[in-house]
């Protein structure tokens, strides 16, 4: 497949329809036979730029443009506008930037533009779609993050335990506490500082005409042009040993999260070092990896089990690939155990740690390297199967300052030997300073963290026999010294993550 051609233009410098210039910048990525078209709204502002008091007030934002109206159009009117073209719009407000998509089919393109534009550009800001937005940012906080998504709820615990004190330190959507404080003016003011050209930035994939670009230019470059959003983000906090957070809630099985910052990103050549080594660790959603084959394979204790080396987000049962334009300038490496039955979850965490050692006393053999690294440079295109993905991929590129990530992985990876991977995963990677988050049933807790803070012993039984090889691993595993650091180590209620 030929590399897709990126066109950025500081728009500052082109002339547009009207004869005014936009400072908006965009990236194209057009193709004559694709009867798709993808229209990517990026804002170069996220949960980082909530005021304080205020948190949340970029995701409901982004939500009530979304899943408001236009100036003309209620939000039912534009629902049904979008059935019969078969397009939808959809947006994603992370950390770091927030994003608008849509994808419609180009018969439909000029209509279905106008509308999304105005969406953007033109928001109607109904009291009645925030109250109704507001709600449901509340409600997933309260009921679903912290009462149903015990997967979520680690992962989230683990973000705020790793950025404590830190501007990635609160979810994507906010805080409960903040959210209840925003009002529509708020937002209203907050669209009026962030929408402008200065930090809005366009992206086009797909079979639009040649004209197109322009007409997108010149609708964007009448709003205000603003100043960047920029946000000065402090070092993360450092790790001191083994840092523990149990969560209480009502929960049937517990789900394990742990991890770290990390000081490597796309742009840095040792990142695609580190990719090779976590793939072979523990690529999403494959059967390749160590955590998925120690854990779930050889002891059968849940369903999968995946490490990362960047923020990871998506990768749900109907789509295993990641979620797009969501990069952070401050990155970490992450450990997932999905949930398992709770007399399992101490020795799972060993288990994890164990191997993670292992990986970075080893390392990969040359066999596992290149067999790993095959896989990574063919898996990889897949990520980018289709325009809208690959677009997405640019621009996420552009966002990191870095050659199109999809031909940067098979670059890299072509000049990699075993050696690079392995002092790659000895720099970077360690199983003696992280953080461990837990998430187990009510009252539970304290109890789990004294097992866990003591280095009690955690034996792991079978219905069915195991090899003798996995047996002898076990009862290395079930007394694994963990370093736990008490001082830094809490148990707390659900409840109280994300409330302010």
């Amino acid at each position: 497949m030929k590399s897709p051609r990126m066109f950025i233009i500081a728009a500052l410098a082109v002339l547009v329809a009207g004869g005014a210039f936009s400072a908006v910048k965009i990236t194209e990525l057009r193709s004559e036979t694709s009867p798709l078209v993808t229209v990517r709204i990026i804002l170069r502002a996220g949960s980082i730029n909530d005021p304080k008091g205020k948190e949340g007030l970029n995701a409901l934002t982004a939500s009530l443009i979304e899943q408001g109206g236009t100036q003309q159009l209620s939000y039912a009117d534009v629902v049904a506008k979008l059935y019969p073209w078969a397009a939808n719009i959809t947006s994603r407000a992370d950390q770091e930037i927030t994003s608008f998509t849509g994808n419609v089919h180009r018969d439909h393109l000029r209509d279905f533009y106008r509308l999304f534009a105005d969406l953007v550009l033109s928001p109607r800001f109904d009291s009645s779609d925030f109250a109704r937005v507001k709600d449901l940012g509340i409600n997933y906080l309260q009921n679903n993050l912290r009462g149903t998504d015990d997967e979520g709820l680690g992962k989230q615990a683990l973000n705020a335990f790793m950025f404590e004190g830190h501007p990635y330190g609160t979810t994507e959507f906010g805080t409960v506490q903040g959210l209840t404080s925003i009002t529509l003016d708020d937002v209203k003011a907050y669209y009026r500082k962030m929408y402008t050209q200065a930090n809005l930035w366009v992206g086009l994939a797909g079979g639009y005409p040649a004209d197109f670009a322009s007409t997108v230019l010149a609708d964007f470059g009448r709003i205000p042009e603003g100043t960047a959003a920029a946000v000065t983000l402090p070092a993360p906090p450092p790790v001191e040993g083994m840092e523990l957070m149990v969560v209480q809630k009502p929960a049937r099985a517990y789900a394990v999260s742990m991890g770290y910052p990390i000081s490597v990103t796309r742009k840095d050549r040792e990142y695609y070092a580190l990719m090779v080594a976590n793939s072979y660790f523990g690529e999403h959603r494959t059967f390749n990896g160590v955590l998925m084959n120690s854990l779930r394979g050889d002891r059968g204790m849940n369903y999968g089990d995946y490490s990362y080396i960047e923020k990871f987000t998506g990768g749900t049962a109907g789509n295993a690939f990641p979620n797009l334009n969501t990069p952070l300038r401050q990155q970490y490496f992450s450990i997932w155990l999905r949930p398992m039955p709770p007399e399992q979850a101490h020795f799972a965490i060993r288990n994890a740690i164990f191997e993670l050692r292992r990986l970075v006393s080893d390392g990969l053999t040359e066999q596992q390297f290149e067999e790993t690294r095959k896989f990574v440079v063919n898996y990889s295109k897949l990520w980018a199967a289709t325009m809208d993905r690959r677009l997405g991929y640019l621009m996420d590129s552009e966002f990191y300052g870095t050659d199109y990530y999809i031909d940067r992985i098979e670059k890299e990876l072509k000049t990699l030997t075993v050696a690079d991977v392995n002092a790659a995963v000895k720099k970077y990677l360690n199983a003696e300073n992280l953080k461990i988050a837990v998430v187990v049933d009510e009252g539970k807790g304290q109890e789990f963290f004294d097992a866990v803070a003591n280095n009690a012993p955690s034996p792991i039984t079978y219905e069915a026999p195991r090899p003798q090889k996995i047996l002898d691993e076990d009862a290395i595993i079930k007394t694994l010294p963990l370093n736990i650091n008490r001082a830094k180590s809490r148990v707390v209620p659900a409840r109280d993550l994300f409330e302010k």
